[in-house]
């Protein structure tokens, strides 16, 4: 176990539109940077620390074909039919074996979608900064994939509210809030509405984060939690093609 100096950072990349997201939190869960920049702008972060896990809301690496592989399928429980799923990382059949939504990730770098591909560069920046992919038990730093829809599904046990929508946004960092993240609690949101707001139209959102903050919290936190409490999280897919860490130590059959 590293010393309690790490800190555990979550990056949301973007396809180019709009900045990065990125927080980082320390041991205790209290929040050191929420932030928004490019690519350079996060990595100047990164490169300050000297014992760090990060997390990256992305896929690792184009699609390997692994669920093309026979030994691979007959595995798989129950093993999917013949023909099917052969376009899908095995994380990604993984979950949606547990109805858990999640983009499909094409075998051709090119044929990704631009915010994969940004994703992937990102990766190897990581790694040449001398980054390593978790699990490693003896490297300070270590990158790792999160998808967040799914830690959320997973920490709340049930499918979040749209992402975009006020409902979702509130609930994503009410369970974060529950965590013990030491951010401000969404609930707060519903004491701050007057008549007189809601007639002329205006909401009190400055106590909630955005979903591309909320993202990278929920990564940032994944970090934490594989860190602190490795046996209380779950590695889905298969090294070759990349793994995503979850918050927890099983899945519910279906969400």
């Amino acid at each position: 176990m590293f010393p309690v100096h790490t800190t555990f950072l979550g990056i949301d990349p973007t396809a180019g539109q709009r900045p990065f997201a990125y927080v980082a939190l320390d041991h205790d869960l209290n929040l050191l940077a929420l932030g928004q920049g490019n690519m350079d702008d996060v990595l100047a972060f990164v490169a300050g620390l000297r014992q760090a896990y990060v997390a990256v809301c992305a896929p690792r690496r184009p699609n390997q074909g692994v669920m093309d592989r026979a030994e691979v399928r007959q595995e798989l429980s129950p093993p999917p039919r013949p023909g099917r799923w052969t376009n899908f990382r095995l994380l990604e059949f993984q979950l949606r074996h547990h109805n858990i939504s999640c983009p499909q990730t094409p075998s051709l770098e090119e044929e990704c979608p631009n915010w994969m591909r940004m994703g992937f560069q990102l990766y190897q920046r990581l790694e040449s900064m001398g980054y390593q992919p978790y699990p490693d038990p003896e490297d300070p730093r270590q990158y790792m994939e999160i998808y967040p829809h799914g830690s959320f599904c997973a920490l709340l046990g049930v499918i979040p509210f749209p992402k975009y929508s006020l409902e979702g946004r509130i609930q994503r960092q009410l369970v974060l809030f529950e965590q013990r993240l030491h951010i401000p609690d969404s609930m707060r949101f519903f004491e701050e509405i007057t008549r007189h707001r809601l007639l002329q139209g205006i909401l009190p959102g400055d106590n909630l984060y955005s979903p591309s903050e909320l993202d990278a919290l929920i990564a940032a936190f994944t970090a934490w939690k594989a860190f602190v409490h490795p046996q209380e999280t779950l590695l889905l897919g298969d090294p070759a093609e990349g793994q995503v860490v979850l918050p927890v130590s099983e899945l519910k059959h279906r969400y």
